[in-house]
C-alpha cells in the first residue's frame, strides 16, 4: 500500500513527540540505555536495549531471525515469511516490493531489519527518516549464513541461541562441501545455467547465494562472471557458453515447460547430452537456513546426471 501525502504526515507526526510520549507511558527505556550494533553491511545501528519489537522487511530476514532465537521479537514481516511455520502467525504490513508505512509507524517497531540487495530503498530511506533504525540483514555466501544470525543474535539479546544456530549451519556446510565438493580447478567442474525465470530468461550472477551453492556441489555457474545478483540474458549468449547442465529452477509445474523450450536448441552440449534437470525446491530461493537443505537436493541432482569434465 503506498502512503498518501496525508499519511505521510500522520506518519511524520507519529514518530515525533507522539511516538515519544507513547514509549515513555509504556514503560520503554529511555535513550540513554541505547547501545550500537554493527549489521551485515558493517554499519554502526543504535538500538536500545533488548528485547526488541523488531519488523522483518523480507521472507530470508524473518527466518534468519528466528533462527537466532528472535522470532518471539518479531511484530511484524511482509508475505512468503513462511519458514518457519511460526513466522506464519506473524502480521503481514506488506511485501517485498511495498510494505503499508503507516501500519508500521502504528506498531513503533524498535528496529526494521531489511535486505539492502531488495525491496523498496525508497521506503527504507523514509523509514530512517523516521528515525527507525534499519538494521541491514544480507547474506550472499553461504559462509555467512552463521556470522549473520550470531549478529541477529547480538541485536535481539540471544546470543547463545544464535550461536547455537551458527555452529550447525557450520556443521551442515563443512558435511556438505565433504560429500560433494569437486574439483577445485573451475576448468574441471561442470558449467551450469541455472534458470530462474523463462521468459525472459533470467539467471544469477556471481554475487548470488544460488552461485555459492553450485560451487558448494561441484559446479559452476556459467553466467557467474555476472556482477548483477539476476541478470537477464539472452538464447545467443547461452548458445556461446555453451553449459554442460541446465537447471530450470522454477515454480513447482513450470520448469518442465521451461526445459521443453530448450530441446529445440539441438546443438546445445546440455540439451544433446540429456542433462535437462527440474529442480522445483524453493527454498533455494530463500535466504535463510532452509537454503542448506535445498542446495542439498540441488547436489544430489547434479550428482544424479554424473558430468565430469577431465
Amino acid at each position: 500500500m503506498s502512503l498518501t501525502r496525508s499519511g505521510f504526515v500522520i506518519a511524520l507526526a507519529l514518530a515525533g513527540p507522539l511516538a515519544a510520549g507513547a514509549a515513555i507511558a509504556s514503560g520503554a527505556p529511555a535513550a540513554s540505555s541505547t547501545r550500537t550494533v554493527t549489521d551485515d553491511s558493517a554499519r554502526v545501528v543504535q538500538v536500545r536495549a533488548a528485547p526488541l519489537r523488531i519488523v522483518s522487511l523480507s521472507p530470508g530476514g524473518t527466518e534468519m531471525l528466528f533462527a537466532a532465537g528472535a522470532g518471539p521479537e518479531v511484530v511484524a514481516t511482509v508475505e512468503y515469511s513462511d519458514v518457519p511455520p511460526e513466522a506464519k502467525r506473524v502480521l503481514r504490513i506488506g511485501d517485498a516490493v511495498s510494505i503499508d508505512l503507516e501500519r508500521l509507524v502504528r506498531i513503533h517497531p524498535d528496529v526494521v531489519v531489511a535486505w539492502p540487495a531488495g525491496g523498496n530503498p525508497a521506503q527504507r530511506a523514509k523509514i530512517a527518516r523516521l528515525d527507525i533504525p534499519v538494521y541491514e540483514q544480507e547474506a550472499k555466501r553461504l559462509a555467512e549464513l552463521a556470522p549473520s544470525i550470531r549478529r541477529l543474535g547480538v541485536l535481539a539479546g540471544t546470543v547463545s541461541k544464535a550461536d547455537a544456530a551458527a555452529r550447525a549451519i557450520e556443521a551442515r556446510l563443512e558435511s556438505l562441501r565433504r560429500t560433494y565438493a569437486g574439483a577445485e580447478d573451475a576448468a574441471r567442474q561442470p558449467s551450469v545455467l541455472l534458470e530462474v525465470w523463462n521468459r525472459p530468461i533470467y539467471t544469477v550472477g556471481g554475487q548470488h547465494l544460488m552461485t555459492d551453492a553450485l560451487e558448494l556441489c561441484g559446479a559452476r555457474n556459467v553466467f557467474a562472471d555476472l556482477p548483477e545478483a539476476g541478470p537477464v540474458v539472452d538464447i545467443e549468449a547461452v548458445i556461446a557458453r555453451d553449459p554442460d547442465i541446465i537447471i530450470a529452477a522454477g515454480p513447482p509445474g513450470e520448469s518442465a515447460a521451461w526445459l521443453t523450450d530448450w530441446k529445440r536448441f539441438t546443438t546445445l552440449r546440455a540439451v544433446h547430452t540429456q542433462r535437462l534437470v527440474a529442480f522445483e525446491d524453493q527454498g533455494l530461493s530463500r535466504l535463510g537456513p532452509s537454503v542448506l537443505d535445498a542446495t542439498e537436493a540441488l547436489c544430489r541432482a547434479i550428482a544424479n546426471v554424473g558430468v565430469k569434465r577431465k
